[in-house]
């Protein structure tokens, strides 16, 4: 079994925002995280949702998978991104 990379600890060491935290454990549990869904979830602007969201990207968190829906990378992909 492949040990889970993205804990709070981990998480915080990059210096992810709280809403960027709770967004990838809701991303572990949910599978997917959308722009609209984060907006309701963090009670922020779109434009601060997108922000957030293109962080995790930039990060190699995230990757994008349609229009405005994010899911986490593998422990694959995120290797790949840092080579």
């Amino acid at each position: 079994m492949r040990k889970d990379i993205y804990t709070r600890d981990y998480l915080r060491k990059l210096g992810l925002n709280e809403r960027q935290i709770k967004a990838v454990l809701y991303v572990k549990e949910n599978g997917k995280i959308g722009n609209k869904e984060y907006q309701e979830l963090f009670n922020v602007s779109r434009q601060t949702a997108t922000r957030d969201l293109s962080d995790l990207v930039r990060l190699g968190i995230f990757k994008r998978v349609e229009k405005g829906k994010y899911k986490l990378k593998t422990h694959r992909e995120s290797n790949m991104s840092q080579s």
